[in-house]
């Protein structure tokens, strides 16, 4: 009887143990759930200033190649701004669907997957969205002077031309310490990684936080 009863005292030990365990691991996981939620607010806002900055180029575009279609300068400048605006749009919406998908009540690895996806569109929109803008500042000063009187026929201004050039040439110098500036990252731990200076780092302090708790689990 005596090893019986210290069988079944062992046993409840054990099972209150791995009680105790489970709540633990609930509660670490709802903390730092919550922590990689909140990492993702700002960026969240962002993009929906985007999609806000998105609509004002386009109605700036339209404004001016609409009422410029006889002045080629003008009308090119109207039409990119309107593309322009289009591409902010999708690429702000692509970022935060993708943010509103990532289900923190799934598998760990399964979010892990999620936020991995969204890093993904958000360098996208960056390089498509963030690094033209070294040149797109020149179409929306050209569609604001069009919304005035432009006398027909007027040439290029030369100011233009050379802050065309100045920004050409800031274009490529970002491009390629971008380029450097990843191929870094991609050497680099991304659980170790603390500041890269992209943007991103709500999206990579949310994937160390998974990181945590899929550690903590795996004990």
């Amino acid at each position: 009887m005596e090893h019986d009863d210290l069988k079944s005292a062992w046993q409840s030990l054990e099972a209150r143990m791995a009680r105790s365990d489970a709540v633990q691991l609930a509660l670490l996981r709802e903390t730092r759930m919550n922590r990689a939620r909140g990492h993702l607010r700002m960026l969240k806002l962002g993009h929906w200033l985007q999609c806000a900055l998105g609509l004002g180029l386009i109605a700036l575009g339209v404004a001016c190649w609409t009422r410029n279609t006889d002045v080629p300068g003008l009308l090119a400048a109207g039409l990119a701004l309107h593309a322009f605006g289009v591409l902010n749009i999708l690429g702000g919406t692509l970022t935060l669907v993708l943010a509103a998908r990532v289900d923190y009540s799934a598998p760990v690895l399964t979010i892990q997957r999620q936020l991995a996806a969204l890093l993904r569109a958000y360098a996208l929109n960056a390089t498509v969205c963030g690094l033209p803008w070294w040149i797109m500042w020149l179409p929306v000063v050209v569609a604001v002077a069009g919304l005035g009187d432009v006398p027909r026929g007027a040439g290029t201004p030369g100011w233009i031309v050379w802050s065309l050039a100045i920004s050409a040439i800031g274009l490529v110098v970002t491009w390629l310490y971008s380029l450097r500036h990843r191929r870094r990252l991609l050497r680099t731990d991304a659980g170790t990684s603390t500041s890269c200076g992209d943007g991103a780092d709500g999206i990579r302090r949310s994937q160390r936080v998974l990181a945590e708790i899929a550690e903590f689990e795996a004990r």
